[in-house]
């Protein structure tokens, strides 16, 4: 029997299979709501056969948005346009959905991709950005503001009140976001947090507002949502965050009842150098696999069946997520499950497709 098929829980939530849709962002909202370029893109991931989806970097608050066209949940508005696309989906299909809750730090306030991406200045769209020091992610870049504690207060409240949103929207998992630079990221890192209060300096200084953030969801979050965190492993910067520091991080994560990990890397700073190849972030999922026993994620450039199913099979990871891949192939689930001799969830409108080939594939 496949691995890759094979069904798993997080925490009180079953899943068909091992295949996770990561958190790719559309930039596609407006005011934070989302809209019908959501409902599309969702829906058909919604039948791509993945035992899990996982929307897309969803503010916390406005300023915490990548950039002006970020979907929220940091309004009512907000609340009621993804409920509408997730009432939609739900008519047709069963996937299990969750969201990943973020806020960009010094990382916000910054032009679409296909925009170039950089900075914007206030007089133009974008507003001050907050960070846990004052250091901007470009040398060449404003200084974003250094929060006080009345102000990490505020932004844990915004954290808590929207994973409320996520629930009343109906979604089924909760992942915080704490990498690729973002600001969760920035406390964690010694690049980019040289605060001299409790909250900078050491690594349990460092890593201690991400936790009081994540407890104080867990707390006042029913216990059977799951919520989990996604993390970057490294900074690929000398001197930067790194594997080691993120080990630890994962036992502190589990010792508050983390339902899982989420494995990245990267995206704190300019400098940094990674190696980019097929699987290039499973070793750092595998280390912290060693040291946890709750699920990890592995993530990044696992692109064919065979190396997810292998990585499995080695006990590298207890579940695999793929993102552009499955912008590619939005079906990358059901040739999965036709190479791993498999079967996989499809719409009754969608049976008829099943190739000769493949009989079986699909379940009935």
């Amino acid at each position: 029997m496949s691995k890759l098929f094979e069904g798993v829980k997080i925490g009180s939530l079953n899943l068909r299979n091992r295949i996770v849709i990561a958190p790719m962002c559309q930039y596609s909202a407006v005011d934070g709501k989302a809209t019908d370029w959501h409902l599309m893109h969702l829906g058909s991931l919604s039948h791509s056969g993945a035992g899990l989806l996982i929307l897309e970097a969803t503010a916390v608050e406005a300023n915490g948005r990548i950039t002006p066209f970020d979907l929220g949940l940091y309004s009512n508005d907000n609340q009621i346009a993804l409920e509408k696309v997730i009432y939609a989906i739900r008519q047709h299909s069963k996937i299990p959905i969750g969201v990943q809750l973020a806020h960009a730090g010094r990382k916000a306030s910054c032009a679409a991709p296909w925009k170039g991406g950089k900075i914007l200045e206030e007089n133009n769209g974008g507003w001050m950005t907050d960070a846990p020091s004052a250091i901007p992610f470009n040398n060449d870049e404003r200084l974003p503001h250094a929060l006080n504690k009345n102000e990490l207060e505020r932004i844990k409240q915004s954290f808590l009140k929207s994973a409320e949103r996520a629930i009343t929207v109906g979604l089924d998992l909760i992942e915080l976001h704490a990498a690729h630079g973002y600001l969760l990221h920035q406390f964690l890192s010694p690049l980019s947090n040289t605060r001299t209060d409790e909250y900078g300096g050491s690594l349990e200084n460092r890593m201690r507002y991400p936790l009081e953030l994540f407890k104080f969801v867990r707390t006042h979050i029913k216990k059977d949502i799951p919520i989990g965190i996604r993390i970057s492993a490294s900074d690929w910067v000398e001197g930067g965050w790194n594997i080691d520091e993120s080990i630890q991080f994962a036992i502190e994560l589990q010792t508050i009842n983390c339902a899982f990990i989420h494995v990245s890397s990267g995206g704190l700073s300019p400098l940094q150098k990674i190696p980019v190849e097929a699987g290039y972030q499973v070793h750092f999922a595998d280390r912290i696999k060693k040291k946890v026993s709750m699920p990890v994620i592995a993530v990044g450039l696992i692109t064919e069946a065979q190396q997810a199913e292998t990585i499995l099979k080695n006990n590298q990871a207890d579940l695999i997520a793929i993102a552009r891949a499955a912008l590619y192939d939005p079906r990358w689930p059901w040739h999965a499950a036709a190479e791993l001799k498999a079967s996989v969830d499809v719409p009754p409108q969608y049976l008829r497709s099943e190739p000769r080939e493949f009989k079986d594939l699909f379940k009935k």
